[in-house]
């Protein structure tokens, strides 16, 4: 495989026509190579337009999915970012290329072993990986400029709003299979928040959640 070809593919046949456009986030997708935070089983699957199993029945989110909430989170190099669902690292990683600092929860050891090992490997020094269940977020850091939650969600946990800085932006998947939006809820003014509904899909649910206290927009 030619893997730069297939990359450029990737960008101009799966990600410019789902209306990803900034060439901030164009730039980034040449240039972190997502070859690498794939399991090796499925190193020729790299730059397709599926779900990418990682193991222990979690997945890597569709190059255009990781693509689009990249764009609509507009990541700045003074962002605190926290991603919810590390998986293979790769998203922290893009996240990471934009932001002062990424914090990734991952809730099985596993996968966040193997998130570590990718972001050292591909030289990622500004992303810290912790083991935790990430619908609490992470209150040591907070508050955040951005959060990401990579997979869906049947309602926006209370935590995460919290978590949120005036200002800041929170990307999510929301609802149920098989009717699921993608939201960017950014925090206005302290406890007040403006969601808009970015697009349509179906995700694979995050690793954990379960409908809890939160809030539904």
């Amino acid at each position: 495989m030619n893997i730069e070809q297939a990359r450029f593919n990737m960008i101009e046949q799966q990600i410019r026509p789902w209306d990803v456009l900034d060439p901030k986030v164009l730039t980034l997708l040449a240039k972190v190579k997502r070859e690498d935070f794939v399991p090796a089983a499925y190193r020729d699957l790299a730059f397709a337009d599926l779900e990418i199993p990682l193991g222990e029945g979690q997945v890597m989110l569709p190059p255009r999915v990781e693509a689009r909430l990249l764009q609509e989170l507009g990541i700045k190099k003074t962002d605190r970012v926290l991603e919810i669902g590390a998986g293979s690292g790769y998203m922290a990683a893009l996240l990471a290329a934009s932001a002062e600092h990424v914090t990734t929860l991952e809730n099985r050891p596993s996968l966040a072993t193997i998130a570590r090992e990718n972001l050292q490997r591909s030289g990622v020094d500004n992303v810290t990986v912790e083991v935790a269940n990430g619908l609490s977020g992470w209150s040591q850091r907070a508050p955040f400029d951005a959060i990401l939650v990579s997979g869906a969600l049947p309602e926006v946990p209370a935590a995460l709003l919290k978590q949120l800085r005036v200002g800041g932006r929170l990307a999510v998947i929301v609802g149920e299979a098989p009717v699921m939006e993608a939201q960017l809820i950014t925090c206005t003014a302290e406890g007040v928040f403006n969601t808009i509904n970015v697009f349509e899909t179906v995700m694979p649910s995050l690793d954990g959640a379960s409908p809890s206290a939160g809030f539904s927009f």
